[in-house]
């Protein structure tokens, strides 16, 4: 059996790997097609012209679900790790919504360009990037509280490091994009999809774009942790039935289905 095909591995994998392959065909076609710089745009400017903006949206729409997947799964594992430990489930179920409002932003960015919905596109990536780096933090603290019983200490190292990565990022891109955007350097900035060396803030705009991709590298490689976790569980569905028909007749005890929520097969 390939590591893959243990458990529910595979989720975390290919949430990162077609994440990747969103901003890196979306990148190739926006250079090819000479949309934007190939140093370094924005992650979001190499979806925000057709027909690239297209392709951008349709995957990282598909992502943001393979993501919600991901995290549900992460919640319910935590959850029957720890049924009776009620700190753990608190932060267990601050982890799922964080998580899931991380998702909903990156939906929102996907679909609302800059170009197009400034306000919108903002506030998607205000919520992908705080509420993803407070998930991360929040599992790096639930990994401290199950080690060393649960699993061993170096998985909860590994993720604290990569929650500083994301941290450091994070104040670097927030700092360098407020005094970008403070209207310093120009109004057009906003719409602004080429540059050149000579222009004004350019070095600000290296750095911020610098760190928002290196904030999301932190981000794979956090979710990329969970490969090893995920071969430990898998989840079943069960189908409850009220009557053998589906006429409006008085209920009767059927036996119930269980079946994998997905196939071993794969």
């Amino acid at each position: 059996m390939w590591w893959f095909q243990q458990g529910l591995s595979f989720l975390p994998s290919a949430l990162v790997i077609w994440t990747s392959a969103a901003f890196i065909f979306s990148y190739i076609t926006a250079i090819t097609l000479h949309h934007v710089d190939p140093a370094l745009p924005y992650i979001s400017d190499t979806g925000t012209v057709a027909p690239e903006k297209c392709l951008f949206g349709a995957m990282l729409n598909i992502a943001a679900v393979l993501c919600i997947a991901t995290i549900y799964v992460r919640y319910k594992q935590v959850h029957a790790l720890n049924p009776e430990e009620n700190h753990i489930i608190k932060l267990n179920k601050a982890g799922l919504v964080l998580g899931i409002l991380s998702c909903l932003g990156l939906s929102i960015v996907a679909n609302f360009q800059k170009t197009t919905l400034f306000v919108a596109h903002v506030s998607g990536a205000v919520l992908t990037f705080g509420m993803g780096s407070l998930y991360m933090f929040v599992q790096t603290i639930l990994s401290y509280q199950m080690q060393p019983k649960i699993h061993g200490k170096e998985v909860f190292w590994i993720r604290l490091l990569l929650v500083i990565w994301c941290g450091i990022s994070a104040f670097s891109m927030l700092t360098c994009s407020s005094i970008l955007y403070s209207g310093s350097f120009g109004t057009d900035i906003v719409q602004k999809l080429h540059w050149n060396s000579e222009d004004k803030g350019y070095a600000l705009h290296i750095i911020t774009t610098a760190t928002e991709w290196s904030m999301s590298f932190s981000f794979f490689g956090f979710f990329l942790t969970y490969i090893r976790d995920f071969q430990k569980i898998s989840l079943r569905v069960e189908a409850n039935l009220h009557g053998s028909t589906l006429y409006d007749t008085a209920p009767c005890p059927i036996n119930n289905e269980r079946t994998r929520l997905l196939s071993r097969d794969l």
